[in-house]
């Protein structure tokens, strides 16, 4: 009995790690991609994109647009992206991604970069 419940605690656990966002840190692993330069020169009107805040890839069914506006969702919480935070140059990557900061607990877009919504 107490070995099964020590099994499903550990599986318990493991799904519980594997269901974590994951973050875009630069650690080093990405120093040599062709992309790396394109990436640190994205910016906002809020500045750079990747100096103090990471990059998440962003889900469809997580952001939207509505007559050249855009929200998204953080955090189970949606946010309404400030026009002087969407990225206009071409996506490289072309998935949707957000830069995300914190003001008072709630998050707040620093940089927006739409996908291709397909």
């Amino acid at each position: 009995m107490k070995s099964s419940r020590l099994c499903a605690a550990t599986l318990l656990g493991a799904t519980a790690l594997l269901a974590i966002p994951a973050q875009a840190r630069d650690d080093g692993r990405y120093a040599n991609s062709p992309l790396k330069p394109w990436f640190e020169s994205l910016h906002s009107e809020f500045g750079q994109c990747c100096t103090d805040a990471d990059g998440y890839v962003i889900a469809d069914v997580d952001w939207e647009s509505d007559h050249g506006r855009f929200r998204v969702r953080i955090d189970d919480e949606w946010v309404v992206v400030p026009d002087g935070a969407v990225i206009t140059v071409p996506n490289k990557i072309g998935r949707t991604m957000v830069w995300k900061h914190y003001i008072d607990g709630h998050p707040r877009v620093r940089c927006f970069m739409p996908g291709s919504m397909t």
